[in-house]
């Protein structure tokens, strides 16, 4: 079995692969003061949850955007499953040509689900991931990873409105009924949703036409991916995929084994 790890800004998404099957699945809150005993208690937990051995992985991948929990992850995945993870990194193999002015800058969240878009959907493609931050990331039919731009998260954005201004409040993100609110929470809510929806069309629209390619397919990730599905009738988005990232991982890992 394979064990994959991708280490976001908000979350520690896990996934389980036997063989080429994605048998189970989790997440876990990243808290950077978290020692490698206490990450490595959560995984033998998870794992004894499913039946699954704490040496039953032959092999562990894992990508980060929190450096800072890196060496304590790595720790936990040797002292508990006896498995050094591979890191995706500069230097591991991709299948991606990164026509980037310092691939070294692009995260691996970015990379690993541009693979992910590629090599399962085919290019060109856009792939959009709904986290903490919004990504948009391009490849060519050719597996070009041509760039792309980054926009604050839904989530994000609702936070630091909430975290900035005395009275309005945290909302649940929902489509209202309609634009022209007339209540606070509706009118956040028809901001944020409505709002945040025109930024990821109008970004797609401008990706595509600067892009210059035909026939490009948009991939998204992430829940709040429904979001923009929900409250626009034209379609933005061809294909969603949640667990792009960690398909992607098993692609990576297959690739360098």
């Amino acid at each position: 079995m394979l064990l994959v790890i991708d280490i976001g800004n908000t979350n520690i998404k896990l996934g389980v692969y036997d063989e080429d099957m994605l048998v189970h699945s989790w997440r876990m809150s990243v808290k950077v003061v978290r020692t490698a005993d206490e990450i490595g208690i959560m995984f033998a937990n998870l794992f004894n949850s499913k039946s699954i051995a704490l040496d039953a992985f032959d092999g562990i991948i894992m990508s980060s955007v929190q450096p800072s929990l890196n060496y304590t992850i790595e720790h936990a995945c040797e002292y508990y499953l006896g498995k050094k993870p591979l890191m995706v990194g500069v230097g591991i193999k991709t299948g991606l040509n990164i026509k980037y002015n310092n691939p070294q800058e692009v995260g691996a969240d970015r990379i690993v689900n541009s693979v992910a878009a590629y090599k399962l959907y085919g290019g060109p493609c856009i792939i959009v991931d709904f986290g903490t931050a919004t990504t948009f990331n391009v490849v060519s039919a050719k597996g070009e990873f041509l760039g792309g731009c980054i926009a604050p998260g839904i989530i994000s954005g609702l936070e630091s409105l909430v975290n900035n201004t005395a009275k309005l409040p945290r909302v649940e993100i929902v489509k209202p009924e309609t634009i022209i609110a007339k209540s606070t929470v509706t009118s956040l809510q028809a901001g944020m949703v409505y709002g945040y929806t025109g930024l990821v069309k109008y970004i797609v629209e401008k990706l595509k036409e600067e892009s210059g390619l035909s026939g490009i397919k948009v991939i998204a990730t992430g829940g709040l991916s429904e979001i923009v599905i929900n409250a626009e009738s034209e379609k933005i988005i061809d294909v969603v995929d949640r667990s792009l990232t960690l398909k992607g991982l098993k692609l990576i890992y297959d690739m360098n084994k």
